[in-house]
C-alpha cells in the first residue's frame, strides 16, 4: 500500500555511526538503527537507537579568500591585514567587513 502511494521505506545497512552537527556541538550517535524513506522526491531518514553523545562543536579557524580580502582593502582603502581581520571578524560577510572597516575610519 505504501508503494502505491509514493511512499518507499528501505533500512540502511551496517551503519557505524550518524553525527548532527549544529553551530554549537555535535550529536554522536553510534551504532544506530537508520530507515530512509522516500516520498514524492524527499529523503527522509529515521535514526533510532545506538549510544548518543554531545560534545562541543570544534571552531575552525575561517578561511577567508584572498580575493575577497582585496575587494574589502580596495572599498575601503584599507590595508590587506586590517581587511583581513575585519573579514574574519565578520564570519566572512563582505559587507559587514566594509562597514565595520568604514565605520572606524
Amino acid at each position: 500500500m505504501m508503494q502505491r502511494m509514493g511512499l518507499n521505506m528501505n533500512a540502511v545497512p551496517d551503519v557505524e555511526q550518524v553525527i548532527i552537527k549544529t553551530n554549537s556541538k555535535q550529536i554522536i550517535i553510534e551504532e544506530p538503527e537508520v530507515a530512509m524513506l522516500e516520498m514524492q522526491g524527499q529523503k527522509i531518514f529515521q535514526v533510532t537507537g545506538g549510544k548518543i553523545t554531545e560534545k562541543a562543536a570544534e571552531r575552525k579557524p575561517s578561511a577567508v579568500a584572498e580575493e575577497d580580502v582585496r575587494l574589502v582593502a580596495d572599498q575601503t582603502g584599507k590595508n590587506l591585514e586590517e581587511a583581513r581581520k575585519a573579514l574574519e571578524e565578520c564570519q566572512g560577510d563582505l559587507a559587514k567587513a566594509i562597514l565595520l572597516l568604514q565605520s572606524n575610519g
